[in-house]
């Protein structure tokens, strides 16, 4: 255990104050890969303003307090509330408690590095519960005093400006055919959970007509809202190294997830080997049995129109399918896409840090992602280069030439 620093002010106080798709991705790895051993490892993409390494003493206290914390009834009450979790995968999480023994925190001169190692179903939450806190303790730093109250008075006058847009637009009397609706994704990238908080309610408060839930569990219970998610590029990428073909894992992922949800969460995610490459997958039976899909990378508007014409092709019906746009989102550029696509397909929006971290500060862009399954590389090979995932070289030189893909 590490010796928590004084006035020590946990970021995470719930189990629920993560992202809904990780339970909903945990559910079917603990049915059909319970044996599963994993690794994520932690990465930042662009430069802090001052070294992520010397966070490290603080992160460890963090997670010692994180695997301290267990769910109580009331919170398994709420999840077994919500009808696709099923009374088994609650029973589990009745029992469970994150291990310490396997997550590490070291440096690497001024780099952070954290691993989590070990079995998929035991370690895969770890990954938000870290990025909420590396985010947390960074900006305590950065924004300290009347820097941080600079920082909270910025953010609340940009999130006035969003309302006012977001009412005028719902108000302005354009006539789409399917309304614009959004949500927040902001628990990874946040300034802090007091501010996430601060801005969902406010949200939900203000502009009700066009918010429509957020992606953090805890916030949803607390305030009421819906919860939001499905699955995440973890979720595919495990399919890489389980038995299956190369070129078969996406089939075998959808499938495991039609056989464990039967009609329930049917947004699927498309960008593990890109847009082409998914819809060659995503065949008149998955396109029936989804309900829409996910935008992670890439030009928004050619993966929609992609998305458009592959239903078009299947001679589906648009108007029953929903395209949700998740990729970097601000106010502006949802109600472009909206006004774009809503004449001939359902939308939503999910905003992450431009709602939960638009202080005037630069964010910090970090993630915490899956690099190997069962002792095999697994990779994202996004529509966007620079989210491409992996450190095996030849398995992406391979997985290139599976999908015929260039670069």
């Amino acid at each position: 255990m590490t010796a928590q620093p004084e006035m020590f002010q946990p970021v995470i106080n719930s189990l629920l104050e993560t992202d809904l798709y990780k339970f909903t991705m945990q559910q079917p790895m603990l049915h059909s890969m319970p044996t599963n051993q994993a690794e994520y490892s932690f990465v930042c993409r662009n430069t802090p303003a001052f070294p992520l390494a010397e966070l490290a003493v603080d992160v460890n206290a963090q997670l010692d307090a994180l695997c301290v914390l267990r769910f109580t009834e009331d919170e398994l009450a709420y999840l077994g509330a919500l009808r696709y979790l099923s009374s088994d995968y609650i029973d589990f999480l009745r029992l469970f408690q994150f291990q310490r023994r396997f997550i590490t925190v070291s440096t690497h001169g001024d780099t952070l590095h954290i691993v989590a190692k070990g079995p998929q179903v035991h370690v895969m939450g770890f990954e938000i519960y870290v990025l909420a806190i590396v985010n947390e303790l960074y900006f305590r730093r950065l924004a300290q005093g009347t820097a941080h109250d600079a920082a909270l008075a910025e953010a609340r006058k940009r999130l006035q400006a969003k309302i006012v847009l977001l009412r005028d637009y719902a108000n302005n009397g354009e006539n789409r055919r399917h309304p614009f609706e959004f949500f927040d994704f902001g628990v990874r990238r946040r300034f802090s959970g007091a501010w996430q908080e601060e801005v969902t309610s406010t949200l939900a408060r203000e502009v009700p007509q066009v918010f429509k839930g957020t992606s953090n569990v805890y916030l949803a219970k607390k305030l009421g809202l819906v919860p939001i998610g499905t699955m995440a590029h973890e979720y595919l990428q495990t399919f890489q190294a389980v038995g299956v073909q190369l070129k078969g894992f996406q089939t075998a992922a959808l499938e495991s997830w039609v056989q464990e949800y039967r009609g329930d969460l049917g947004v699927a995610l498309t960008d593990v080997v890109g847009m082409d490459a998914f819809l060659a997958d995503f065949d008149l039976y998955f396109a029936k049995l989804f309900d829409g899909l996910r935008h992670d990378s890439g030009d928004p508007v050619v993966w929609g129109e992609k998305a458009l014409a592959h239903y078009a092709k299947l001679k589906l019906d648009a108007h029953s399918k929903r395209l949700v746009f998740s990729d970097g989102l601000d106010v502006p550029a949802a109600i472009s896409l909206h006004r774009h696509f809503a004449d001939r397909v359902q939308t939503g929006f999910g905003i992450g840090t431009n709602l939960s971290n638009d202080t005037g500060n630069q964010p910090l862009n970090i993630v915490m992602k899956l690099v190997s399954c069962n002792g095999q590389p697994t990779a994202k090979l996004s529509d966007s280069p620079g989210k491409t995932l992996c450190d095996d070289q030849t398995f992406l030189a391979y997985l290139r030439q599976v999908f015929h893909m260039n670069g």
